[in-house]
C-alpha cells in the first residue's frame, strides 16, 4: 500500500514488459504486430483475460516501480498529456498548456466534463493532489518521484487551470507526466486511510478487486469521455471486463493461451515463439523495448569490486553473446550498451569502452590486482580471502529465464577464478538486507522508458534506491551528475545527445555495468481478440480492444 515501500526494486527488473504495436526485423525475422487478428468490426461485451508474469505489489501507481503496476494502471488512469513520438506530445486530460520562457512553470488547462470513477469531477485540485501525493515522503514512491525531481509546487489558478512550478528547467517534464505512474488520481481516493486505498482514475476501466498473486479485475467505465489525442475510439470501452492474470511460470502461461483459458499473454517463451507464430488461430508480436537493457550492475562501493581491474575482469570473463544466443533462440539480442538501441541518444560507439569477452585479459587483470593465487576449488585468493561476489536471487522477480542466464555467468566467471554466490531470498530480505542494506555485489535489472533520461535514473549519485532511483551500482561521479543534469535542463538537442553519449561511455569504461540483452516483448493473442493498442511506453491499452464471440 502507499505507506510502505514496495517490496521490489528488481521488479524494476521489469516483471512484465509488453509489446508495442509494430512490425520489426529482429535478426532477420519479421514478425507481425500482436494486436489481435479478429475479423470484422468491433463487438461490444465480454471479458478479456490477459496473463502476465510477476504479480502486483501496490495498487498505487505513485508508489510502485513495477511494470505490472504500469501495465494495469494505464487502463485505470489517464495522464495529463500523451506521448506520440520521441519528442512529441499531445493533449489528454490537459487540452492545452503553456511553458514559461525560463522553462520552470507549466500552466495546464484541463478538459471540461471529465469525471473520476467515483463520480467526482476532474479539476485543477485533482492535478495538484496527485502530484503532491507523488512527492510526499509518506508515499515512499519507488519511481514516480524521481521522474519529477525538480517539482516544487502546484497552484490552482481556477477550477480547470493549474500552474506547476519546477525548481529548475526540466525538458523531460512532459514525458514524465505521460507515464501511468503519474496518472491523475481522485483526491477523494487519496484522502482515504492507507488500508482503504483503491485506485480511482478517469480511465476506460475502473478497479473491481485484487486477489493477491492471482489477478486484478477491472470493469468498463461506462462514463468514459477522455481518450488521448489521436485515439481511434472515442467512447466507452467495448469490453465489459478486463482481467489481469498473474502466471509467472512460462510454460503454464503459454499453455493458458493455447488452450483458450486466456485470450492474450505477455512474455511468450522464446522457445515457443516460433511454434505460436505458425499456430492457426494465434498471432505473435515482437518489439524491442526502449530504455535500459537487461544489465548486471556492479556495486563499486564494497569488496573486490571497489577495484576497477576486478570489475573489468568480471566483464571480460563473460561471453554474453554466446549465452544469450543459446538461451533465447535468437529472439533476444546480446548487447554492449546499457541503453537499448531503440532509445533516443543511443551511442553505438560507446561499446568500444566495454571490457568485452576476453578470458586471457580477465586473468591478467586479476593477476595485476593481486588475485594471483588460486585455491583448491579454482577460485582466486588474496590475503587469505576468496574472490567471492554476492548476487542475490529473488525468485518472485525472475522472468525470461534470467536464472538460467545467471548460471551461465557463474560458470564462465569461475573459469577465470571469480566465485559468484546466488543466495535465494524472499521479497522482504531482498529489499531490507540487500537493496537497502547494501549487502550485495551484483544486481540485475532492466527498465523500460522511451527516453535517454533513464540514464539519470540509473547512474546519478542522488538516485539510489533509498531515494526512489535505480542507481544500484551506487555510482557517485561528479562528471556523470553534471552530464545527466545538463541533458535534462538544456533545450539544445545536440548538447543533450553529447551528454548522454558521455554517460554511456563512462559507465562502460568504469565497468559499473555489464550489459546483457535488450528485453524483447513477445506478445501472443488469440484470433478472437481485436483492437489492442500499444503506447510508446510499451504498455498494451485495451480501450479499443474487443472480443469476437
Amino acid at each position: 500500500m502507499r505507506s510502505r515501500r514496495p517490496a521490489l526494486f528488481a521488479v524494476l527488473a521489469v516483471a512484465v514488459l509488453v509489446a508495442i504495436v509494430a512490425v520489426i526485423a529482429l535478426r532477420g525475422r519479421t514478425e507481425p504486430a500482436a494486436t489481435g487478428t479478429a475479423s470484422g468490426g468491433p463487438v461490444p461485451g465480454g471479458t478479456l483475460r490477459y496473463a502476465i508474469a510477476g504479480t502486483q505489489v501496490s495498487l498505487d501507481p505513485a508508489v510502485a516501480a513495477t511494470a505490472v503496476t504500469g501495465l494495469i494502471d494505464r487502463n485505470i488512469f489517464d495522464s495529463l498529456v500523451v506521448q506520440t513520438g520521441a519528442d512529441r506530445f499531445g493533449p489528454w486530460l490537459a487540452k492545452e498548456w503553456k511553458v514559461s520562457a525560463d522553462g520552470t512553470t507549466y500552466t495546464f488547462t484541463l478538459r471540461e466534463g471529465v469525471r473520476f470513477h467515483d463520480g467526482t469531477p476532474l479539476t485543477a485540485e485533482a492535478v495538484k493532489a496527485s502530484l503532491d501525493h507523488v512527492v510526499d515522503p509518506a508515499t515512499k514512491s519507488a519511481y514516480a518521484a524521481s521522474l519529477i525531481a525538480p517539482y516544487r509546487r502546484s497552484t490552482v489558478v481556477s477550477d480547470l487551470v493549474v500552474e506547476v512550478t519546477l525548481a529548475r528547467p526540466f525538458t523531460l517534464f512532459l514525458q514524465a507526466l505521460s507515464v501511468p505512474y503519474l496518472g491523475i488520481q481522485s483526491p477523494a481516493a487519496l484522502r482515504k486511510p492507507v488500508a482503504e486505498y483503491r485506485p480511482v482514475g478517469t480511465g476506460p476501466f475502473s478497479y473491481v478487486s485484487w486477489e493477491k498473486d492471482k489477478r486484478v479485475t477491472l470493469k468498463k467505465y461506462a462514463g468514459y469521455t477522455s481518450p488521448p489525442a489521436g485515439a481511434s475510439h472515442q467512447g466507452a470501452a467495448y469490453l465489459d471486463g478486463l482481467d489481469f492474470e498473474f502466471v509467472s511460470e512460462d510454460a503454464t502461461r503459454y499453455g493458458a493461451l493455447t488452450s483458450g483459458q486466456v485470450q492474450g499473454i505477455a512474455g511468450v517463451p522464446p522457445v515457443d515463439a516460433g511454434a505460436l507464430k505458425s499456430l492457426p488461430g494465434f498471432s505473435l508480436g515482437v518489439r524491442e523495448t526502449p530504455g535500459l537493457n537487461y544489465n548486471l550492475y556492479l556495486n563499486q562501493t564494497r569488496g573486490p569490486l571497489r577495484d576497477l581491474a576486478v570489475r573489468r575482469a568480471l566483464s571480460a570473463s563473460v561471453n554474453v553473446e554466446q549465452l544469450v544466443e543459446n538461451i533465447y533462440f535468437g529472439y533476444y539480442k546480446a548487447v554492449k550498451n546499457p541503453l537499448s538501441a531503440t532509445t533516443a541518444a543511443y551511442d553505438p560507439g560507446a561499446e568500444q569502452a566495454l571490457s568485452s569477452y576476453d578470458p586471457a585479459k580477465a586473468r591478467r587483470l586479476l593477476d595485476e590486482a593481486g588475485w594471483k593465487q588460486t585455491g583448491e576449488d579454482g577460485y582466486r585468493v588474496k590475503d587469505g580471502k576468496e574472490l567471492t561476489l554476492t548476487w542475490p536471487y529473488w525468485a518472485e522477480g525472475n522472468k525470461e529465464q534470467r536464472d538460467v542466464l545467471a548460471e551461465g555467468i557463474q560458470a564462465q566467471a569461475k573459469l577465470v577464478g571469480i566465485k559468484i554466490d546466488r543466495p535465494a531470498v524472499d521479497t522482504g530480505a531482498f529489499v531490507s538486507e540487500y537493496l537497502i542494506g547494501g549487502e550485495y555485489d551484483l544486481v540485475d535489472v532492466s527498465f523500460a522508458r522511451p527516453t535517454p533520461d533513464v540514464l539519470r535514473f540509473a547512474f546519478a549519485s542522488g538516485n539510489t534506491y533509498a531515494k526512489a532511483g535505480g542507481n544500484v551500482a551506487l555510482v557517485s561521479s561528479p562528471e556523470i551528475d553534471h552530464w545527466v543534469q545538463e541533458a535534462a535542463e538544456t533545450a539544445d538537442p545536440a548538447t543533450a545527445a553529447r551528454d548522454y553519449a558521455a554517460v554511456q561511455r563512462e559507465v562502460l569504461d568504469k565497468a559499473y555495468v555489464l550489459p546483457l540483452y535488450t528485453p524483447v516483448q513477445l506478445n501472443g493473442f488469440s484470433d478472437r481478440v481485436g483492437g489492442v493498442a500499444f503506447d510508446v511506453q510499451t504498455y498494451p491499452t485495451f480501450h479499443s480492444a474487443w472480443l469476437k464471440a
